[in-house]
């Protein structure tokens, strides 16, 4: 018995303990066989994280990779022109519906599809840029989970930022403006860090070869610290820009705690691993017959702060104790 458990653990992506109690009848799904399409501009391994925490949930409902759901993975790894061509290919599959994390893999799903039901996962501002009507009564084909308002969030990652180096009066930010999950976060940035006396300097990088150009354009232009964006450039290659941010010795504030993990120095953000069960339930209602236009959109309450404090000692300057004992994890 235990042997099997740990085959279908592993036939489904998830590692299952030994010994976890079978399913109760209430929460076994219909026996048909569900097929979701899953659209994401980043690699697989770039949002493994994220990734096991909404399979994980999705079991807890009853949907089990290999059983009774199948799961067609589209990955962009990182090129968001991509996309359009990966939801149409999904599409093609008539899948029953499709999960696309981020504003980007949204946008190209729904451009894809009126009819399909889509549950996003994370995007700013979903309403602005027209996945839906409003968050209490999405309409459409598209609901889901959306992310903390921009300035919300921009706010605050500048605010611990700055405690980080209070002298700093120039910043960068990088972002791919070719992203739609980072559309709108340039004069965002720059509303509020003008508001808290500070320069933000946007500056772009669509692809990994204009990685080094762009740190090379932050040393020239004295930047003192950069913000890097959500687009799933940055996220795939996440030790590349945590690296380049090291040699240019810039501290560096990110989007996600995968790029601490990387190497970079701090991140705050949507505890995803603990958000992400909420896009699950989701998808078990839509495949028992909800319709997404009925479905509110819920935002995250729970946020995380993650500092590297390797990378810290590496750059200079000192994390000061205040904020070490408001992270939620220290990387040594």
């Amino acid at each position: 018995m235990k042997r099997r458990q740990l085959l279908r653990g592993a036939a489904s992506g998830v590692l299952v303990p030994v010994g976890l109690p079978m399913l109760p009848a209430w929460a076994q799904p219909s026996a048909k066989v569900a097929r979701i399409g899953c659209l994401s501009a980043p690699s697989r391994a770039s949002v493994s994280i994220a990734l096991d925490a909404f399979l994980v949930a999705l079991r807890a409902l009853g949907w089990v990779e290999g059983r009774n759901m199948v799961i067609e993975y589209r990955w962009a790894e990182g090129q968001v022109a991509r996309l359009p061509e990966l939801a149409a290919e999904l599409v093609r599959l008539k899948v029953d519906l499709i999960v696309a994390p981020a504003a980007s893999a949204a946008l190209a799903a729904k451009q894809a599809t009126s009819t399909v039901p889509i549950v996003m996962i994370f995007p700013i501002d979903p309403v602005a840029s027209g996945l839906i009507a409003s968050l209490s009564r999405p309409g459409g084909n598209v609901t889901g989970t959306a992310s903390a308002t921009g300035a919300e969030l921009s706010g605050k990652q500048l605010q611990v930022l700055k405690e980080v180096v209070p002298q700093a009066a120039r910043m960068a930010f990088l972002h791919n403006p070719d992203d739609a999950s980072e559309k709108s976060q340039a004069a965002i940035l720059d509303a509020a860090g003008r508001s808290m006396g500070l320069r933000l300097r946007p500056v772009l990088a669509r692809g990994p070869d204009e990685l080094d150009a762009a740190f090379a354009s932050m040393a020239k232009e004295m930047d003192e610290a950069v913000i890097v964006g959500r687009a799933a450039i940055f996220t795939v290659h996440a030790a590349k820009v945590a690296e380049l941010a090291l040699q240019s010795r810039l501290p560096s504030m990110y989007a996600f705690r995968e790029s601490v993990q990387a190497g970079g120095l701090l991140s705050y953000a949507v505890n995803q691993p603990a958000f992400i069960g909420r896009a699950a339930t989701y998808v078990d209602k839509i495949l028992k017959g909800a319709l997404p236009a009925d479905l509110p959109v819920e935002q995250p309450t729970q946020f995380e702060l993650v500092i590297n404090l390797k990378a810290a000692r590496a750059l200079g300057p000192k994390v000061p104790s205040s904020l070490l004992l408001r992270a939620d994890e220290v990387i040594q």
